[in-house]
């Protein structure tokens, strides 16, 4: 059975006239305007419904070419870190309403549909009817997730950073290749203007010889962001699945809803979560985004004054790079990303755009006579690639190999000396002990390791 956007692509869906599901064990009708046929709509299972599993899912919504038919998550209803009853709420029961709501007030193109809501993502994946999976859960759940997805004959969307561990990025990388599958990772500067400019002017040249590269990320958490007092989980939350293959640590906010990251367990810290966009445009921009680094080092790694978290507050990595380019990954730097020439430099961050020399600002101005083919937004390009079978804007590859550089600072960090760095066979050069840990995976019973 066969893919209905490529010959090439197989899938255990079978497309029919309508799709079919579940809402709470009944049936509703949906309008969806837009001129895409029904039948030739993509369909969508959601994995994951926080604050950014509801900003993809009303991006995803904006969209008349794709339909939701089922969506997941082990928290039926919380505000985040926020005061009970305060603030957005989110998890199963508010992303149900946003659909309905959404589908409802289409004008046009009825299609008679159902959402099916589930709280164990296995159940999703197991569909037939669902052609792309969006992952949107805490770092330590996206593996599983998307390797089972890719299994299962999905495309797939994933927020970065593509994978919790090392190890973990290797295997989904293979995966993707594998099932030939087309995977967009959630590192949106990539479709943004702005940081698109910015790698323009670097590859053209007039910043003479690129000598030196500034990646300005936040600080990690100095102290705990909410309570540590240890609590019960809600009848209606399913902390024992949230944990999922991850260590089950005691429940608290400090650990839990938003604030997961700052413990190893989850999360990377703020390093981890931010790397993936501007050391992301940086490779891009000086054409490494599929190698890397060959010398990687930690000069600065200051963890908080609290037990709760064990990711840095305070951090500085060092990197070479072939032609004698050197980086830091800092919180000492501004954030955003500065790429320094012999002949002048270019920095941008989110909103803004600056360079040594502003006529290469100008938005007509093409810097000998090129330009780079600037994508659509991230996740217009996204189904656009569902549809052609074309490479994604941020592939899992890429995006793997952007965050290399915080995998390989915490290893630096963990031995206390450089790691000289092989990015063609992915090994740490003469270093046993480093290789040990940089690959060290470790799930919670009964959970198993992808691949």
């Amino acid at each position: 059975m066969h893919h209905r956007f490529s010959p090439a692509r197989v899938t255990r869906r079978r497309f029919t006239g309508t799709a079919s599901g579940i809402i709470a064990g009944t049936r509703a009708t949906y309008s969806r305007a837009g001129a895409v046929a029904p039948s030739e709509r993509i369909t969508v299972g959601q994995i994951g419904l926080g604050s950014r599993g509801f900003n993809l899912l009303d991006s995803f919504l904006k969209q008349p070419e794709c339909q939701y038919v089922a969506i997941c998550d082990v928290d039926r209803y919380h505000h985040r870190d926020r005061a009970w009853g305060r603030g957005p709420a989110l998890g199963r029961d508010p992303a149900r309403e946003r659909i309905t709501q959404e589908y409802a007030s289409e004008k046009s193109g009825t299609l008679q549909s159902g959402l099916s809501v589930y709280s164990d993502y296995r159940e999703l994946v197991a569909r037939s009817d669902i052609d792309v999976i969006v992952v949107a859960t805490p770092d330590h759940w996206h593996a599983l997730c998307t390797y089972e997805a890719l299994q299962a004959g999905k495309d797939v969307y994933c927020e970065k950073p593509v994978t919790h561990l090392f190890a973990e990025g290797r295997t989904i990388v293979s995966e993707v290749e594998k099932q030939k599958a087309v995977f967009q990772t959630g590192s949106q500067q990539r479709s943004d203007p702005l940081f698109q400019k910015l790698v323009e002017i670097t590859q053209s040249g007039v910043l003479g010889t690129v000598q030196e590269i500034e990646v300005g990320l936040p600080p990690g958490y100095s102290k705990p962001q909410g309570s540590t007092t240890v609590t019960k989980p809600r009848a209606d939350h399913d902390y024992e699945m949230w944990c999922g293959p991850a260590q089950k640590l005691p429940l608290m906010q400090a650990r839990h809803h938003r604030w997961w990251r700052g413990h190893r367990t989850f999360g990377g810290g703020v390093l981890m979560d931010w790397i993936g966009h501007h050391n992301d445009i940086a490779h891009w921009a000086i054409g490494v985004e599929r190698s890397g680094p060959t010398l990687v080092e930690t000069i600065i790694w200051q963890y908080p004054d609290t037990a709760i978290y064990n990711t840095p507050e305070h951090y500085t990595i060092r990197c070479e790079y072939p032609g004698g380019v050197t980086s830091t990954i800092s919180d000492s730097n501004r954030i955003g990303l500065k790429i320094i020439g012999d002949e002048g430099w270019v920095y941008a961050t989110r909103g803004r755009l600056n360079a040594s020399d502003h006529r290469w600002l100008e938005g007509d101005y093409r810097i000998n006579g090129k330009g780079l083919p600037h994508t659509a937004a991230h996740v217009t390009n996204f189904l656009e690639c569902v549809r052609s079978r074309s490479e994604c804007a941020a592939p899992a590859a890429v995006a793997h190999r952007s965050i290399t550089p915080g995998h390989l600072g915490y290893v630096s960090q963990q031995v206390g000396r450089p790691l000289n760095w092989d990015p063609t066979a992915e090994r740490v050069r003469n270093d046993d002990e480093a290789n040990v840990l940089l690959n060290r995976v470790q799930y919670r019973d009964p959970w198993i390791v992808p691949g």
